[in-house]
């Protein structure tokens, strides 16, 4: 005990108080097997496919309050700040509703970055690509179904 507190009052602490997990092997064909990859993936989609509806959303709606055509007025919107505001606080929170059960991931991108720093298998990489994908398809198209005229008219919120 006195050697710790000698230490301590040194302030030369050896060693880290974390320490990094394994690397996750290349294939782990046990994963496949598990009811928390599914639940994993199901998060994936879910999340994925709520970042992209409310989104694009709130884009098509940006471009119909600034149309000069339909309003007339010129500042009307939430403004680009807004929309960055909107694609922030989605991401901050379905990150922090589906890390616990997935990661958190949400885009491709990250899974994949995840996959090289060997942190998730190939497996669990390549099918969170794919819920993800099918996930932000489902959500542009949950808008194009609840709002196809604004959809159209505004070419997809772009």
């Amino acid at each position: 005990m006195a050697k710790d507190v000698e230490v301590a009052e040194r302030g030369s602490f050896s060693g880290k108080d974390y320490q990094d997990p394994p690397p996750a092997p290349l294939i782990d064909a046990e994963e496949l097997t598990k009811w928390s990859f599914y639940r994993a993936l199901i998060a994936e989609f879910i999340a994925t496919l709520l970042f992209l509806y409310i989104t694009v959303l709130t884009v098509i709606g940006y471009n119909h309050q600034t149309d000069l055509k339909e309003n007339g007025e010129i500042c009307g919107g939430v403004g680009i700040l807004g929309i960055a505001w909107a694609f922030g606080g989605m991401i901050f929170i379905l990150v922090y509703c589906t890390a616990g059960i997935s990661g958190g991931h949400i885009n491709p991108a990250v899974t994949f970055g995840l996959f090289l720093a060997r942190k998730v298998s190939l497996i669990r990489a390549i099918m969170y690509m794919v819920a993800q994908c099918l996930g932000a398809i489902c959500g542009v198209g949950l808008v194009k179904a609840f709002q196809k005229s604004y959809f159209n008219k505004y070419g997809g919120g772009g």
